[in-house]
């Protein structure tokens, strides 16, 4: 289902990209469902690996959809959104058992510090953790600063998130982050347009589908694995298959909640 050419046009195959949360045997109760175990994690990387993907780095896929190169076969994304401390004593281990790079998207302001702006849901990584995720091949991308609803901020706030946040990560790791993920999944045209601003190359969402090069730099789709997602749901899942079903409701929540967003955001005025 991923790697190569679709067999319409031409265009490349819709690749896998697996959002994350935590990693931990015992989560905060706000990243319960969100979380993974770590003998899920580990078993879940066992099927990547058994079924011949290839994982690489948000920014190397998008900079092979950028400049038309090949991806390798069958590829899939490893992410982890906001910067849980289990990603370091429970992921890294097993990521590396495979030499599999992944993304961390950190939340810089949750990270403990002299930079900490309070919010944080679990027990966050340091940043020295997050220097040595970085040293060891994990891209390190950015997920805001506070973490709000990014579309429903207003231009200074917004363009505030996004900078504040790339601005420390490239500080605290001596190099700037070039991929952004955006909080809850959540973006507009209006978004996005700061997240390039900011001087990212290319940002994910949520969607809970395969992600397209059709989808644009700034929107590709990623697939949520949660705490009740067994090893069966995961292997559909990072080959492509019954994603619809799966996520159905998600999906209606999703568009929902997009149509209040819209309206809380237009009643704010802020273009969407």
């Amino acid at each position: 289902m991923s790697g190569g050419t679709d067999r319409a046009g031409g265009a490349p195959a819709p690749v896998p990209i697996l959002m994350y949360h935590a990693v931990s045997p015992d989560p905060a109760p706000a990243t319960l469902g969100l979380s993974v175990t770590p003998e899920a994690f580990a078993a879940q990387m066992e099927v990547v690996a058994g079924r011949g993907f290839t994982p690489v780095t948000t920014a190397a896929l998008a900079a092979a959809w950028r400049t038309g190169a090949e991806p390798p076969g069958r590829p899939v994304l490893v992410t982890f959104d906001d910067g849980y401390e289990g990603v370091h004593r429970y992921a890294l281990p097993v990521l590396a058992k495979h030499s599999f790079p992944s993304t961390v998207f950190v939340t810089s302001g949750w990270l403990p510090g002299r930079h900490a702006a309070g919010g944080a849901l679990d027990t966050m990584l340091s940043w020295e953790q997050v220097r040595e995720l970085a040293s060891a091949g994990t891209e390190i991308g950015g997920h805001s600063h506070t973490h709000p609803q990014l579309d429903q901020l207003d231009a200074r706030r917004l363009r505030f998130e996004a900078l504040r946040c790339r601005e420390l990560i490239g500080e605290e790791t001596g190099t700037a982050p070039v991929s952004f993920a955006h909080p809850y999944g959540y973006s507009s045209r209006r978004v996005r347009t700061a997240v390039r601003e900011a001087g990212f190359a290319q940002a994910l969402a949520v969607g809970n589908a395969l992600a397209r090069r059709r989808q644009g730099p700034y929107a590709l789709e990623r697939v949520t694995v949660r705490r009740s997602t067994t090893v069966e749901e995961f292997t559909r899942l990072v080959e492509g298959r019954a994603i619809g079903r799966n996520f159905a409701a998600d999906r209606a929540l999703t568009k929902a909640y997009a149509l209040t967003r819209r309206a809380r955001g237009a009643a704010r005025g802020h273009w969407i």
